[in-house]
């Protein structure tokens, strides 16, 4: 066992409090499925820890940092401002085009082939909007941008 996971699972368990909150806040309908996904993620990050308690007692405790040791800060914080304007740039280009461009970004910032990435917008962008717009009829956020917009 790493010391370092039980940091993991202590972000996982508060990420899981954080949207169970969130998700109390709507309305009766539309909490199924955030439920079952924050049951999900609570459920594998349990099981996790009680690896994690195994492996403990068979191997022991390592401090797990030798993990971090080709960390490189400069990609880190670069990844996570991209991270920072996308979620602040949402609320006025929309769930789609920020979400396009941060991808490009980000894919063209850790040097992926541009056919690559391009697939892999495409790809998931395809499955959210059959996801969550087909399927699940949720209408994902237009932007202030493009409120007068029914097409998003």
């Amino acid at each position: 066992m790493k010391k370092t996971d039980i940091g993991v699972c202590l972000t996982m368990y508060a990420i899981c409090a954080f949207f169970l909150y969130m998700t109390l806040n709507l309305p009766k309908a539309a909490q199924i499925y955030p439920l079952c996904i924050i049951v999900l993620l609570a459920a594998l990050t349990s099981l996790h820890v009680i690896n994690m308690i195994r492996a403990a007692i068979r191997e022991g405790v390592t401090s797990g940092l030798e993990d971090f040791k080709n960390f490189l800060p400069g990609q880190f914080f670069i990844i996570f401002a991209m991270i920072i304007i996308y979620l602040v740039i949402m609320p006025y280009a929309g769930f789609y085009i920020s979400s396009i461009l941060f991808m490009s970004a980000t894919l063209l910032f850790l040097r992926v082939k541009l056919w690559q990435a391009v697939l892999a917008e495409i790809v998931i962008i395809a499955l959210v909007y059959c996801a969550f717009t087909l399927f699940l009829e949720v209408r994902l956020p237009a932007g202030t941008l493009f409120d007068s917009w029914e097409v998003l």
